[in-house]
């Protein structure tokens, strides 16, 4: 399967790409709106077979091509994605998939008329195999019935290094459109949820008085018919701290619970996708290296076979429509 690229602003274009490349796709093309920047210039070094284009029609207009991966500045992520659909193209987009309600919309409408899969690549879940193993025990019954999710995402804001857009939320969508989207996926998705309440949300601008468009605070309470998520993200993680972010997520169930320390175990133990299990029968560390990303070979084949194993489409629309209705709903905090 070929691939082609519109919009290299946010680095986990690399995630996307290189997952693709393991199971098997070829990146052959790929654009970026603008000037170039120190990600563009990255990019072109780390990938030198592919080629860079002036005119995004070359790669909309190529009909080997099927699958579009879209890590463009948050805002423009809708049109982009829109026009490739219109165009033929399957589409993984980072998160978040759109910046407003309108652009989600119009992308349900594009769905409709074109049939053509709008994936959004939650990383936090879908590159981290501790979730994979997670996954495996609760099939497994090893917690019961999930009735809460713990969702917890801080990053290390590395000032210095940040783009304009970076500041400006109205390009980014705000900090619980952009980074609390992962933990929302996470509920849905373990809490086996179709819908949601967005029972209270919050924003804020604690520690950086210079940049006021910066939202580096953000809790959700979310609630469905039968489980709850308490989500809280941030700007926060400190230099002390050996990587990005402390990522966790708690699972509680009805016979026991999970805790996943995604990235690093802050008591001592090497490496990441550290994963706690907790019923009557133990209460043990698990090393979940090694379970497997279905999600990127699932693609694959849903694009093959028109299926919808690696997400329901269904699903993507409503992890962003909650993630819009948070963000717009939010009460302000801080500074």
């Amino acid at each position: 399967m070929k691939i082609g690229i519109l919009g290299v602003e946010h680095r986990h274009i690399y995630g996307q790409l290189n997952s693709m490349l393991n199971v098997g796709a070829v990146g052959v093309t790929w654009w970026n709106q603008g000037e170039p920047s120190g990600t563009t210039k990255d990019f072109a070094t780390t990938y030198p077979n592919m080629q860079q284009v002036a005119d995004k029609k070359q790669i909309l207009e190529d009909e080997s091509i099927e699958l579009i991966l879209i890590a463009a500045i948050p805002c423009e992520r809708a049109d982009l994605a829109i026009e490739a659909m219109q165009h033929g193209k399957d589409v993984m987009v980072d998160k978040p998939g759109c910046t407003t309600l309108e652009q989600l919309e119009r992308i349900r409408q594009t769905v409709a008329a074109t049939g053509r899969i709008w994936s959004i690549n939650f990383s936090e879940r879908f590159e981290v195999e501790a979730v994979t193993k997670a996954d495996e025990l609760i099939k497994a019954g090893a917690i019961g019935q999930i009735v809460q999710t713990i969702g917890l995402g801080p990053h290390r804001l590395n000032l210095p290094t940040r783009p304009d857009w970076f500041y400006d939320d109205q390009k980014y969508g705000g900090i619980l459109c952009d980074i609390a989207s992962h933990q929302i996926d996470q509920f849905l998705y373990f809490t086996g949820s179709d819908d949601a309440q967005v029972v209270a949300a919050s924003v804020g601008n604690y520690a950086n008085p210079n940049t006021l468009g910066l939202q580096d605070f953000g809790d959700i309470l979310l609630r469905s018919d039968h489980a709850q998520a308490y989500i809280r993200v941030d700007w926060f993680t400190p230099d002390g701290l050996p990587t990005w972010g402390d990522g966790r997520l708690t699972i509680l169930g009805t016979e026991g619970y999970l805790e996943l320390r995604k990235y690093v175990d802050i008591d001592g133990r090497s490496g990441k996708n550290h994963v706690f299990l907790v019923n009557d029968d133990t209460c043990q560390h698990i090393d979940a290296n090694g379970a497997g990303l279905p999600y990127f070979q699932n693609l694959t084949n849903d694009i093959a076979n028109r299926t919808a194993t690696a997400m329901p489409q269904a699903h993507a629309f409503k992890v962003m429509e909650l993630a819009l209705k948070a963000q717009n709903t939010a009460i302000r905090v801080g500074i």
